[in-house]
């Protein structure tokens, strides 16, 4: 098997960024790789090239070939004459410093969320009037289902009888 330490392309149409990968020469462009030593980002500046050189080297020893870009890449690592890239700073440290840049305070973290929780609604009980109103009669409604219900039940009984 020929195996090969090359770059596989990722990214957008026009964004484009690259793994450092050892893969066999017969698969894919952007396949399955045996191993990724790295990554190359060639659109940012400076460009952002991180290879783990002890892997590079040691597919090198079990006679990988790397392609032409893969080389270069490689021989700028060993010769320590990669630019690194500063890190970028979060989002969260930019508002801050904006906050305090305009003279406010920040209550970020310190209490959580900002809008006030809503309470569950509380169920309306009835007064103790009305209690003793439902206990003593039933209401119209109701005595009006219950002779509705009536003569449904006298039909039923008349259905049986003349079976």
């Amino acid at each position: 098997m020929a195996v090969k330490i090359r770059l596989k392309r990722m990214g957008k149409i026009r964004a484009p960024f690259y793994r450092v990968v050892v893969m066999d020469s017969r698969t894919k462009r952007d396949g399955r790789a045996i191993e990724e030593i790295g990554k190359y980002h060639p659109t940012e500046q400076p460009s952002l090239i991180d290879i783990d050189i002890e892997r590079a080297h040691y597919w090198l020893s079990q006679g990988a070939q790397p392609t032409e870009a893969v080389a270069a890449l490689i021989k700028l690592v060993d010769a320590g004459k990669v630019e690194t890239k500063e890190a970028k700073t979060s989002k969260k440290d930019l508002y801050e410093a904006a906050v305090a840049a305009a003279g406010g305070k920040t209550d970020a973290g310190s209490e959580g969320a900002t809008t006030p929780r809503k309470k569950a609604a509380k169920k309306a009980e009835p007064k103790a009037d009305e209690k003793a109103d439902e206990k003593a009669e039933p209401k119209a409604d109701e005595k009006a289902d219950e002779k509705a219900d009536a003569p449904a039940a006298e039909a039923t009984d008349a259905e049986k009888s003349e079976s």
